[in-house]
């Protein structure tokens, strides 16, 4: 079976390329490679397609230009036959134990073997941990089709690096790590990402390692954000400002630039997870990496505690405030609500008999409600608040003036408003002068 032809096959517009999984990485991919090829878009959920299919973004990446693309959305698996480079970016959670599952993963290879013909080069996107692709999905496309892997088809794996609200840090301006199962599908692969990453692709030498770098990396980010968190908490209890702390750190010409905060979101927080479970298989336990994500993991119930502590030293029944929430996705300027730490204040909070009520408008109501039992308020709809806590920083909040926030609460004493500053999105001279109790991370 010759490989060799099918970039060139793609370009000409004899081949297509199909992409399975719809979400934040998929649908940019499927979007920037229809600018130059012809492309299947790919996904078991119908009311995406349909939406995508009427040009509306829901996860706000692409935004109107959806209504001039020309990739072809379909929830039809037998569209896939049509393709003879398949990438597959489909979500990797953790259970909730924290062991990977790999459910999308194995759904996604068993509709691709099932609609696989000979020829194909399959590349998979989704954050696994080194040997998933070949040792799970190989095996499982081979029983669906009948077809002989390296024989009949060809695999690689891409580690995607889209970074989700992120509109600089682009699809085409991120360098691209490639791999391929042997010489021969590595550089058709290469090739055919070329066509779309401006910014150059990097290749390595087997697919296990470009398993490897994605969950390094996401780890690496995962552990320099616990030890600012860590020294976050240090300072706080040493009456400092941690903002001003790393703003002076940060003239340094060797320094990270990492702030603290909440870790949430499909990478950064699951990421380690896979790495770490894989290890132990091994017989390795991780000595920081847990730990880091330990840390990170506690963010929320710190934050919240820290606004209780805050309630009562202000003279507030916290069992009586009202307490407002701005923001709930896992990032600024973004939808995406998987796996928000944000989540972890309210429960925190509920643990205390607290009912938060929470506002976002870049957040999908329907999902905040069905993945964490929260109903969004509108922000003109909020009542008048005994404690604000801005847990995001959103461009909206982020803008707000002192005087602003100051109108979020109830008519009583400055002194006795609490602000919460999650992000340090707020000077701390204008903070100084407003009068209200505030704290931030």
């Amino acid at each position: 079976m010759d490989f060799n032809n099918i970039y060139q096959n793609l370009i000409a517009g004899q081949d297509k390329l199909a992409v399975v999984g719809l979400g934040y990485v998929g649908m940019p991919i499927a979007v920037e490679f229809a600018k130059h090829i012809k492309v299947i878009g790919f996904d078991i959920n119908k009311q995406r397609v349909e939406e995508y299919s009427n040009g509306i973004d829901s996860t706000n990446e692409i935004g109107d230009a959806i209504k001039d693309s020309t990739v072809e959305f379909t929830s039809d698996p037998s569209k896939l036959s049509e393709a003879k480079f398949i990438i597959v970016a489909v979500p990797t959670p953790v259970n909730s134990d924290t062991t990977p599952d790999l459910k999308p993963v194995e759904g996604a290879s068993r509709t691709v073997g099932q609609n696989i013909t000979p020829g194909t080069i399959v590349v998979f996107e989704s954050t696994v941990y080194p040997g998933v692709t070949e040792d799970i999905c190989i095996p499982i496309i081979e029983e669906e089709s009948g077809l002989k892997c390296g024989v009949d088809w060809k695999i690689g794996y891409s580690p995607e690096r889209i970074n989700p609200g992120d509109h600089v840090h682009r699809l085409p301006n991120i360098v691209k790590v490639v791999s391929g199962m042997d010489e021969e599908s590595m550089r058709e692969i290469k090739k055919v990402y070329d066509i779309v990453i401006k910014a150059g692709t990097f290749s390595v030498s087997n697919i296990k390692t470009a398993e490897a770098v994605k969950v390094v990396e996401n780890s690496q980010r995962d552990i320099n954000i616990a030890f600012m968190n860590e020294i976050a908490m240090i300072c706080d209890k040493m009456h400092i400002d941690t903002d001003e702390v790393l703003a002076g750190m940060n003239t340094k010409w060797n320094a990270l630039g990492f702030k603290p905060g909440l870790v949430g979101g499909h990478c950064i927080g699951i990421d380690p997870y896979y790495l770490t479970n894989a290890a132990e298989k091994l017989g390795y336990h991780s000595q920081i990496i847990l730990n880091g994500r330990k840390v990170n993991d506690s963010m929320g119930a710190y934050v919240a505690d820290a606004a209780i502590k805050e309630m009562i030293e202000a003279g507030q029944a916290p069992k009586k405030a009202t307490v407002i929430i701005l923001g709930i996705t896992f990032k600024e300027n973004c939808p995406d609500t998987r796996n928000s730490k944000v989540v972890d204040i309210i429960n925190r909070l509920r643990e205390y008999d607290i009912l938060p009520i929470v506002s976002d408008k870049w957040a999908d109501a329907s999902v905040a409600k069905q993945e964490y039992g929260v109903d969004l308020v509108a922000f003109d709809q909020l009542p008048k608040a005994d404690c604000v806590i801005v847990a995001v920083g959103h461009n909206e909040y982020r803008s707000m003036s002192t005087h602003q926030l100051k109108r979020l609460f109830k008519d009583v004493p400055d002194d006795e408003k609490v602000l919460v500053d999650v992000k340090s999105l707020y000077r701390m001279d204008e903070l100084k002068a407003s009068g209200v109790r505030f704290w931030r991370l």
